[in-house]
């Protein structure tokens, strides 16, 4: 990413989440990556607009405290519920189980293409998960020449890294867990991506550049109340960082340690529609 970005436009869903632990931590919150990314670049300087389709369930959020230093010109509204994902944890944080039902993102893929043809020029990070037909909108992002980040989710990482390969060499970064980089791997050859950044938890994430680390950063030990979320954190506090000329250590030390913050504080509730 260049300095000259001035806006992040995220491809992905913002979700009614109820996530579950061993020890009854968790319960109903937002959730979405596209959420969670955007609000990330947003709170480290980056102008971030959710480019995702809300429900009548979730209209109300552009208007909410907290939520509205988001740009949420990039949504759509459509008549239907929003995404809901049921996710279970185990104790280490390892994501166990998940329940989803896609909802009016099913219309995410069309909605993701017209925006992208309506702004070649823009900067955007692709979250590569169901229902988004990946291969449609990284093959129309780089028949634009548009600059582009992504990452995955585990759940689904095998099948969105093979339908995403193609084009994963001309994304200005990667972000993986250690899992997902494993399965990376096994579908393209690493020594090809500018630019990969590797989570593993609590332990030190990584970044490499054609294959070889340039960086890495442990987060800062705090205890974690809520992990889903925490990667999203990441990626657009990386982005946001490196978009106003931070070197690549710089931006994955502001990453890691926002990321940290992200999983000690409360979660985001869901927010009741206002009235009148």
């Amino acid at each position: 990413m260049g300095e000259t970005v001035e806006r992040l436009d995220v491809i992905g869903n913002i979700s009614r989440d109820l996530t579950r632990y061993p020890d009854h931590r968790g319960g109903s919150r937002l959730g979405g990556a596209a959420l969670f990314v955007s609000l990330a670049a947003a709170k480290s300087g980056l102008r971030a607009a959710p480019v995702c389709v809300l429900g009548n369930d979730l209209a109300h959020l552009p208007e909410t405290p907290g939520l509205d230093a988001l740009d949420w010109s990039a949504r759509l509204q459509a008549d239907g519920t929003s995404t809901t994902f049921d996710l279970e944890y185990d104790l280490q944080g390892e994501l166990m189980r998940v329940d989803t039902e896609y909802g009016v993102a099913e219309n995410l893929t069309e909605h993701a293409l017209r925006h992208v043809d309506a702004h070649p020029r823009a900067t955007f990070h692709v979250c590569c998960r169901r229902p988004l037909d990946v291969a449609a909108v990284l093959g129309r992002l780089t028949a634009n020449a548009a600059d582009f980040s992504v990452d995955f989710f585990l759940p689904s990482a095998e099948a969105m890294i093979r339908a995403a390969a193609p084009w994963l060499p001309k994304a200005t970064t990667l972000f993986l867990n250690t899992a997902e980089y494993r399965l990376l791997e096994q579908a393209i050859d690493c020594g090809n991506l500018p630019e990969v950044v590797v989570t593993d938890g609590s332990r030190a994430a990584v970044v490499r550049n054609f294959g070889r680390q340039s960086a890495s950063a442990v987060p800062p030990p705090n205890p974690a109340h809520e992990v889903s979320g925490a990667g999203d954190t990441l990626a657009g506090t990386f982005l946001a960082h490196r978009s106003r000329g931070a070197t690549t250590a710089q931006a994955l030390a502001e990453a890691t340690a926002a990321a940290t913050r992200y999983v000690a504080a409360p979660t985001l509730p869901i927010p009741a529609p206002r009235r009148g």
